[in-house]
């Protein structure tokens, strides 16, 4: 059984930060794990990703500088470090995991967590 959970969202002013947890059980067979957020009306977009071996990361060009992902191979599990948040970051963010492919699109992950709210009040 493979199981994605997200924590962490919540409701936050312009300027403040948050850090989102993704736990990661069962057999993903994963390489990447990436997070993608979807605000109401839009499409799903790509976030952040970062391969579970060697730490490479890339991010949006929206959220570069803001936003930091990480993991913890002892805890199977990712983060997503998030500063400077602007109400245009209010969406639900989920974490994915993929094997191969292109992983700033969200076909390339073959499961994905439930997700949770992150709300920036301005």
């Amino acid at each position: 059984q493979v199981q994605l959970v997200e924590s962490g969202g919540g409701l936050v002013q312009a300027g403040g930060s948050l850090r989102l947890s993704c736990a990661a059980s069962g057999r993903t067979f994963s390489n990447y794990m990436g997070w993608f957020r979807q605000a109401p009306g839009t499409e799903r977009e790509f976030v952040a990703v970062i391969r579970w071996s060697g730490g490479t990361t890339n991010y949006a060009d929206s959220v570069k500088g803001r936003f930091t992902i990480s993991n913890d191979n002892a805890k199977n599990t990712v983060y997503l470090q998030m500063n400077s948040l602007k109400p245009e970051d209010t969406a639900v963010y989920f974490c994915a995991a993929g094997r191969g492919g292109p992983w700033s699109l969200a076909y390339a992950y073959a499961y994905w967590g439930q997700g949770t709210q992150v709300t920036v009040s301005s």
